[in-house]
């Protein structure tokens, strides 16, 4: 489960501010994936951060029951100096999971081959990708945070996410972020919709498909107006 109570975000540049939560008081259901949908420029990715705690907000508070990922597939928090198999074996230990089974795990699904045993600052930002995304699969979180995860390396790594991710998702639950209307109604039981800080949940997928779909046309859903 995880709750917002009050959360306000705002960010302001060379004079012109946009607000992506607005006293956002809202429950994520535990063990339900949803999807969440928007503009873009909405603050989707903003959202997943600040659920993740990477982004505090201006105000309110975010509360978690059970583990909680960052946004899979995110490489920001690398220690670049260090190998990839070196940053596999430190974030097992921050969870608590053993170490020789994550570094098997990552070694085999990131397919890095002997880069595996370099350090991150000689990767491509596909590798730092691959990578990020084996790491957050070898751990396995009450709830996962999802960022566009599908646009993963090539087609065949994708597809081996895609199926991991489907896996994992059978006894956990999700927040996903993504342009893909199939994907979501694939993956997602429920849905929610971020505009103009405002979040509108519905119990239902096809229904914040709906909302999304009149807002790409530039209206209002009816049912809004």
């Amino acid at each position: 489960m995880i709750r917002l109570e009050g959360v306000q975000k705002t960010f302001r540049l060379d004079g012109t501010q946009k607000t992506v939560a607005r006293n956002l008081n809202f429950t994520f259901p535990t063990g339900l994936s949803v999807g969440l949908l928007g503009r873009n420029g909405a603050g989707k990715s903003s959202l997943l951060s600040m659920l993740a705690g990477t982004l505090q907000p201006d105000a309110g508070r975010i509360t978690l029951d059970g583990t909680i990922s960052s946004p899979v597939g995110f490489a920001g928090s690398f220690h670049a100096d260090m190998t990839g198999a070196q940053n596999t074996r430190f974030v097992a230990r921050i969870y608590g999971v053993d170490t020789d089974q994550a570094l098997d795990f990552v070694q085999d699904f990131a397919g890095l081959g002997p880069h595996f045993h370099l350090p991150i600052r000689s990767y491509s930002s596909g590798m730092r990708a691959r990578l990020a995304f084996g790491i957050s699969m070898a751990v396995p979180f009450d709830t996962y945070l999802i960022d566009e995860v599908t646009a993963v390396g090539d087609g065949a790594f994708a597809r081996k996410s895609s199926a991991i991710l489907r896996q994992r998702l059978q006894t956990a639950g999700a927040v996903i972020v993504s342009h893909s209307m199939p994907l979501l109604r694939d993956l997602c039981t429920a849905g929610a919709v971020l505009e103009d800080g405002r979040l509108f949940y519905y119990a239902r997928i096809a229904k914040a498909i709906e909302h999304h779909d009149h807002l790409m046309l530039g209206r209002q859903p009816p049912w809004l107006r």
